[in-house]
């Protein structure tokens, strides 16, 4: 699948910073068991790769992906591990170039008109809109729709079950990242039921007319 397609299997996209390996698949099995089949493990603690490798392996109904990628080595280190697809929060010409050389499914991240502009030139048209909350938020997603027809946003940083069916509602957001469906006290505490409610939540928030 391209990144259209996997984007396009839920409304949200859990951002999971996991902490303890035995975590992981509990985890992916509450997430995807609510409606949430498509993951996104951050490269941020020690246990993440071992994590991608543990959902990949057991939980085949995941469509895992790998976060906060910044170089060609963590995106090496991704495909290694089993992601089916890669996220980052910026990206550079390198990356740009690492990314089309493995042919991954990709969801580069932007925060600037000029950012999308450059990744649009490159035949990227998803891209992650990062940290949405601070960087303008609902009100520059609707400001650049116009001049940036044909290019579609995964808004992430500041997305809450509070606003994201507001995010959801504009044409030009296929769907959106976060955390709120898997707070870290609720993993820390094992709470997979809880953590299925919400993702069951997410999954059945509606997206704009653009989409199906």
């Amino acid at each position: 699948m391209d990144i259209a397609a996997i984007t396009g299997l839920a409304p949200a996209i859990p951002v999971l910073t996991i902490d303890r390996v035995a975590d992981a698949v509990p985890l992916a099995r509450a997430l995807v068991k609510g409606g949430l089949p498509v993951l996104e493990i951050a490269l941020r603690t020690p246990a993440a790769v071992e994590a991608v490798k543990s959902i990949v392996a057991a939980v085949p109904d995941a469509i895992v992906g790998a976060g906060t990628i910044l170089n060609e080595r963590q995106l090496g280190e991704a495909r290694e591990a089993g992601a089916r697809f890669g996220v980052s929060p910026g990206c550079t010409d390198a990356l740009a170039a690492a990314i089309k050389t493995a042919g991954m499914p990709f969801l580069p991240g932007v925060q600037t008109v000029s950012e999308a502009l450059t990744l649009g030139e490159q035949g990227f048209r998803l891209l992650k809109f990062f940290p949405a909350g601070s960087a303008g938020g609902l009100g520059w997603l609707k400001a650049v729709g116009p001049p940036l027809a044909g290019v579609k946003f995964c808004p992430t940083g500041g997305i809450s079950q509070e606003n994201a069916a507001a995010y959801l509602a504009l044409p030009n957001v296929t769907c959106v990242g976060g955390s709120w469906v898997a707070p870290g006290a609720m993993v820390a505490a094992g709470r997979w039921l809880e953590i299925e409610q919400l993702a069951r939540a997410a999954a059945t928030l509606k997206r704009g007319s653009a989409h199906p």
